[in-house]
């Protein structure tokens, strides 16, 4: 069993990457895609709070019937593009159909995007940000989700500076059927999987990071922690290498999130 994690462990990481390497668009621009492609698939769209110029906005989709509730959230960080491009992808692909009511989060930090780090234009890292809350983002983002129900599973979409080779953390405390092998086994044909047996700190098997955590004992809470905490037992955190290209990290990205939501949802 993996060690309880202090907050000294979770720092905010500052690589120091390249503002050009790091640069893939304008958020103000990507938000506009997203909302004409959400609305061609049937979302509706909810503005949550503002980042500048930029909304945040969340979209749902309610399908009539008993159907699982899926959350998946993006850039939260600004110096990892992939994710919400692909999120937008998907998002024109349909992959986001009858199967679930979905609600997502498309992108959690404008600002970061277009000042090309990985924190807000504050400063703060807003993914160490859902416990002892200073973020406009994040105080907006829990207002919201506070009035949401429940999710029966959620994604958070991220990338690695630091990685290898593309790797998830899987939380299922239940010990139901694990969708982290099938996700290694699709993205592997495309990226490369990180196989030490530490990353990011963490105890690391084939690429899959199944961590044993007492939230409590944590002050710097990532978005994870918060939805594990009060929203859904049961998720996934992706992570796709930011060393490779941009393309073959936003293929990886769509591959493995197709491949969780067809595990998770049959």
């Amino acid at each position: 069993m993996e060690r309880d994690l202090s907050r000294d462990e979770l720092p905010s990481k500052n690589h120091g990457m390249s503002a050009v390497k790091a640069a893939a668009f304008a958020p103000a621009e990507l938000v506009s895609k997203v909302r004409v492609a959400a609305q061609a698939a049937g979302f509706r769209e909810e503005e949550f709070g503002r980042a500048g110029e930029c909304p945040l906005i969340a979209l749902t989709r309610r399908i009539p019937g008993p159907r699982p509730r899926v959350y998946v959230s993006t850039g939260i960080h600004g110096d990892e593009p992939a994710p919400p491009l692909a999120l937008l992808s998907l998002l024109r692909s349909g992959l986001f159909d009858g199967r679930a009511n979905w609600i997502l989060c498309p992108l959690l930090n404008p600002a970061g995007f277009r000042a090309q780090t990985r924190e807000n234009a504050g400063g703060i890292d807003l993914n160490r940000d859902y416990c002892q809350t200073r973020s406009e983002e994040v105080t907006a983002h829990l207002r919201w989700l506070r009035r949401q129900p429940n999710f029966d599973f959620y994604l958070t979409l991220h990338e690695d500076w630091e990685a290898t080779g593309f790797y998830l953390y899987e939380i299922n405390p239940r010990g139901q059927k694990s969708h982290a092998d099938a996700v290694i086994a699709a993205v592997g044909a495309i990226c490369p999987i990180d196989l030490h047996d530490q990353i990011d700190g963490r105890p690391a098997v084939g690429g899959i990071i199944r961590p044993q955590v007492d939230t409590a004992t944590v002050e710097l809470w990532p978005e994870s922690f918060y939805l594990r905490s009060h929203h859904a037992a049961r998720g996934c955190t992706l992570e796709t290498p930011s060393g490779y290209p941009l393309a073959q990290r936003i293929l990886a990205m769509q591959v493995a999130v197709t491949t969780v939501l067809k595990e998770f949802l049959g």
